[in-house]
């Protein structure tokens, strides 16, 4: 039996990048982003499967110029993604029938720690339901609708939330089945977790598992690339 899934989510179109193409596809040293993410996991020693998220129109695309030509042996489905990243995930969640835990990970955050997909794993059968993440560097504000701060956040109560975020499998589907019946929005899957009435435990990620969003992401990606091997933390 597949005990652990990692569900993938590469449908996404990146409008922010200013590009024709997915951003995914675009290279940080000769190779598509895409391919940073899926590595992390392939080599993991507690991911049993993958399941990979695409667009309907580039899942040829994925097939071939990603999962086979870097030969990723574990992307077992390329499934098709939907309107929306809550739909997407469903998806992908769909296709999970035979594990015990589901790690969903975005795959425009290419530097995953192996140490954060293990916790992820240990956090998600000890609790459910987990999430990495860093505490906020800066000062919050709350801005009111005039544009004069309103209130200063504890910044030691604050928690920037990355992914993986990691669930027993029953626990998600269900969350996410009900969320979807009822016609709630959520922005993120311990969202949908939480609105079902589960406790998600937030633990340490990294700063430099950022998510690649902007032209400047890719100069930042390549620094990092350049100071460290994030496939063999």
């Amino acid at each position: 039996m597949e005990k652990n899934c990692a569900i993938i989510l590469a449908g996404g179109k990146g409008t922010r990048m200013g590009k024709k193409i997915n951003k995914l596809f675009l290279k940080i040293k000769d190779r598509p982003l895409l391919s940073y993410t899926l590595e992390a996991f392939q080599k993991n020693k507690y991911i049993d499967t993958i399941i990979l998220v695409s667009a309907r129109e580039e899942l040829e695309y994925c097939k071939s110029e990603i999962v086979l030509r870097y030969s990723f042996d574990k992307v077992k489905k390329i499934v098709c993604g939907g309107n929306t990243r809550q739909q997407s995930v469903l998806n992908g969640l769909n296709a999970t029938d035979k594990c015990d835990i589901v790690l969903i990970h975005d795959g425009a955050r290419p530097f995953v720690s192996q140490k954060i997909i293990n916790d992820g794993v240990k956090y998600a059968n000890l609790y459910g339901a987990c999430a990495c993440g860093v505490r906020p560097k800066d000062t919050i504000k709350v801005k009111n609708d005039d544009g004069f701060s309103e209130s200063t956040l504890d910044r030691n109560k604050l928690f920037c939330v990355q992914t993986p975020q990691s669930f027993k499998r029953n626990v998600i589907i269900n969350s996410h089945r009900s969320v979807m019946n009822k016609n709630i929005p959520v922005t993120d899957d311990t969202m949908t977790a939480e609105i079902y009435g589960y406790d998600v435990f937030l633990y340490e990620g990294s700063y430099t598992n950022i998510k690649i969003t902007t032209p400047e992401d890719l100069f930042l990606g390549e620094k990092i690339l350049d100071n460290f091997n994030c496939l063999d933390v």
